[in-house]
């Protein structure tokens, strides 16, 4: 595994984090015709694009599916510190010599023969009740990625009215670790909020959304009025972290 840089504060190129500043979140989701495809990427990953973002303090995340399917799907979470910071990154890295050079035989032999099919991106601002990504127990070996979408903006925004102001609390309580939680700002599905969540393996898992589900203050907080028709689809994906994953 890559050794992963510090997760908050001072950055490596001096761009001091506000304490108030939530983090922007990059989620790319690669697909690809075969497991030889994705091979070239998780390398790209690992010799040239996660070294060259831990130089500018983002850290990523790196997952495979959990049932292992084919043709094969890759995840990839980049955590940067602030919106800022996610568009003056973009632009200089075009400008590092040294990811350029280390990218280079990456990118000339895929411009004719590409690596992947395509990527999604779904670009993430942090909720206030979760500014910063926290890292998962090192005995982590499962990850559920949520996407929530709403019918409307509005039913959205009351849904992450509800995490912030009441749901986050109940899930440390039974046991859903948090490792983020963001309101896409722009991606193929919206209006849409996301999440992940790690645990020990599926029967923890099982048995703490039971936990969760079964919970008097679940029953009481879902059945409010305010909260009424904020989520219409629930998208469940399970991961795995891959050997360059920093979370």
């Amino acid at each position: 595994m890559i050794a992963g840089a510090a997760m908050t504060g001072q950055a490596s190129d001096g761009v001091q984090q506000s304490a108030s500043e939530k983090e922007i979140y990059e989620l790319r989701v690669y697909h690809f015709k075969n497991g030889g495809q994705k091979s070239k990427v998780d390398q790209f990953y690992a010799d040239s694009l996660i070294p060259a973002m831990n130089g500018y303090g983002v850290n990523v995340g790196a997952f495979d599916e959990y049932s292992l399917t084919e043709p094969p799907t890759a995840y990839y979470l980049l955590i940067y510190p602030s919106l800022a910071a996610y568009h003056r990154i973009r632009k200089d890295l075009w400008k590092n010599e040294r990811f350029k050079e280390e990218s280079d035989p990456f990118f000339r032999e895929t411009a004719e023969n590409g690596a992947f099919i395509r990527y999604e991106t779904f670009l993430l601002e942090a909720f206030d009740a979760i500014p910063l990504l926290k890292m998962p127990a090192k005995d982590r070996s499962l990850f559920e990625l949520r996407i929530y979408e709403s019918n409307n903006e509005e039913a959205g925004q009351r849904k992450i009215g509800m995490f912030n102001d009441e749901e986050l609390p109940l899930f440390d309580e039974v046991g859903l670790h948090s490792v983020f939680f963001g309101e896409i700002m722009a991606g193929p599905r919206m209006p849409a909020l996301a999440y992940m969540l790690w645990f020990k393996d599926m029967d923890e898992r099982n048995k703490n959304w039971k936990a969760f589900s079964g919970s008097p203050k679940w029953r009481e907080m879902s059945g409010k009025p305010e909260y009424a028709n904020t989520v219409s689809v629930v998208n469940k994906i399970f991961l795995v972290p891959s050997k360059n994953s920093q979370i």
